[in-house]
């Protein structure tokens, strides 16, 4: 069976919580392969290979030989940071013709925020950044007060003017956290219905009301989901179960609806990536679309 570009864009969901309700294991193979080979709007880079870690040298050839596998599939790529390897991310991004959405990690180290705004002021000065995300869910992680984060973003905002400059962290915070909100050009929020428990069945209205909210949040500005999501792979949380259907299914999900509604997405995430467990318990290391070896899971 082949699903074209058009035949994608007719489906709709039948139960209005699922566009696949009812399809052969067949049919969703080849409905996951005809989505990856049309293109989706972003991924988020993976950057570590097995064995490396936040910190850890990168070579150009490593990021090089994973963007040319993400080329053919993607518009965008969302980068984490600007330091440690990181800001080789965009360039050669460019170079393949990919847009990018480039992040500042922030945290509680005063000296590492510096060089990460430096970092990412200096890219999108060199032309390489389409939108600038100042600190990933620093309010979540609470690293940060609200007043320092929001003066991170108004030092970038007023440094690269052209450039639209937003702030990423779950949907929510952008409710809780009105000035934040207000001092965004663009609001990029993360949605996960895995980590709130959703069983699979659910994850896609409860996608689509996690965008909502942050929508209502935005008052009129305008949304990205920066990260969505289901691990292949490790420890169940409430009702969701991850394993590599529900990831694959939840791929064709997430991707028929951003096609469809043309909601902005980056998919999280790539490739696998060993280093991702701790907190997180193993499903942090499953992520990927691709595995750690840079092979298709599905």
């Amino acid at each position: 069976m082949s699903f074209s570009k058009d035949k994608l864009l007719s489906l709709r969901p039948e139960r209005g919580n699922s566009f696949i309700v009812g399809e052969s294991e067949e049919t969703l193979k080849d409905l996951f392969h005809e989505i990856l080979q049309n293109g989706v709007h972003g991924f988020c880079f993976s950057l570590y290979e097995d064995g490396q870690k936040p910190g850890d040298a990168i070579t150009e050839e490593q990021v090089r030989r994973r963007m040319k596998i993400l080329q053919p599939h993607t518009k965008w790529i969302r980068s984490f940071s600007c330091t440690d390897g990181n800001e080789l991310i965009p360039k050669v991004a460019r170079e393949f013709g990919i847009k990018t959405l480039v992040g500042a990690w922030l945290g509680s180290d005063a000296e590492v925020n510096e060089r990460e705004v430096n970092g990412l002021v200096a890219l999108a000065k060199q032309g390489l950044v389409d939108i600038a995300a100042v600190g990933n869910e620093v309010m979540y992680r609470k690293d940060l007060q609200e007043e320092e984060l929001i003066d991170f973003i108004n030092r970038v905002k007023q440094q690269i003017p052209d450039v639209p400059v937003g702030y990423v962290d779950a949907y929510y915070e952008f409710t809780k956290r009105p000035r934040i909100t207000e001092a965004c050009d663009i609001i990029l929020c993360n949605c996960y219905p895995f980590w709130e428990g959703c069983p699979f069945e659910d994850s896609l209205d409860y996608m689509r009301e996690m965008y909502n909210q942050a929508c209502v949040a935005a008052n009129g500005k305008k949304v990205l989901i920066t990260e969505t999501g289901w691990p292949s792979f490790g420890e169940s949380l409430q009702g969701a179960v991850p394993n590599e259907k529900n990831a694959r299914d939840y791929f064709i999900n997430a991707q028929l609806w951003s096609a469809n509604d043309i909601i902005p997405m980056f998919y999280f995430s790539s490739f696998d990536e060993s280093w991702k467990t701790g907190a997180e318990g193993t499903v942090g290391a499953y992520w990927g679309i691709w595995d750690k070896h840079e092979k298709l899971k599905f």
